[in-house]
């Protein structure tokens, strides 16, 4: 066996201060699922880093552009989404799989469990996927979705953000997180946001506008990057 297919790579954690917290009481399912005990640090073993990985193959041209899914084109304001996929060296992840998930220009995801009383939109199925590039580039087209009431406490809203899950080479490196958008006025009261301890990991979940990914005349572009180690991680969901 090749001498790179043998190595076991530790995983390893992240700084506990860059993370969302397990217990984030103003975030109330957090209290209901953070563990009430401490955790047990499991040793990784060869297999669970080294497989199965999902969803690499049969990946068509339309699953990174959400806005030619379906004989028409969705309602909302299009959007260009891209960025770089880093490991904690700087350096780019390529052929990795990133997949998106987000609601519609109204808010509404369709799923069988929301009730948000807006719009469905028949030409917007809300989901994603794309491998990155040689250099770690992903990209996807999209719709800005728009904020939505939740029952999380009094007059909530949660921001417009849109899920990011990314597959590293097994299904234990699977990694989860959400993006949202530079100036939105709902970030300071939303806790999911707010549960990452540290400031500076928070303005990482922010994207930046991008002149340069922008379209004349047909879509604006925003940049996200995601850093999976060291000082500069992203924040992931736990």
């Amino acid at each position: 066996m090749p001498k790179e297919m043998t190595r076991n790579i530790t995983y390893r954690r992240h700084d506990p201060n860059s993370q969302p917290t397990s217990l984030h009481p103003p975030y109330r399912a957090t209290i209901r699922r953070a563990p009430r005990k401490p955790l047990i640090v499991l040793p990784h073993t060869l297999s669970e880093i080294t497989g199965p990985v999902y969803g690499h193959d049969d990946i068509a041209e339309t699953d990174s552009d959400l806005t030619r899914q379906h004989a028409g084109e969705p309602l909302g304001e299009r959007i260009i989404l891209t960025g770089d996929v880093l490991d904690d060296g700087g350096r780019p992840v390529p052929h990795t799989l990133v997949e998106i998930w987000q609601a519609n220009a109204a808010g509404r995801y369709r799923h069988q469990m929301d009730e948000h009383p807006a719009p469905m939109d028949p030409n917007f199925s809300g989901a994603g996927r794309t491998l990155t590039d040689a250099n770690g580039r992903y990209q996807f087209v999209t719709i800005k979705p728009g904020a939505y009431p939740w029952s999380n406490h009094d007059n909530a809203w949660r921001p417009a953000h849109i899920h990011f899950s990314l597959f590293g080479p097994a299904f234990a490196t699977r990694l989860v997180t959400q993006m949202y958008f530079p100036g939105d006025p709902l970030l300071p009261y939303d806790p999911i946001f707010q549960s990452v301890p540290d400031e500076n990991a928070r303005q990482r979940l922010i994207s930046e506008f991008d002149l340069t990914t922008t379209k004349p005349d047909w879509a604006l572009g925003f940049r996200f990057d995601i850093i999976l180690r060291g000082r500069e991680a992203t924040p992931f969901e736990a």
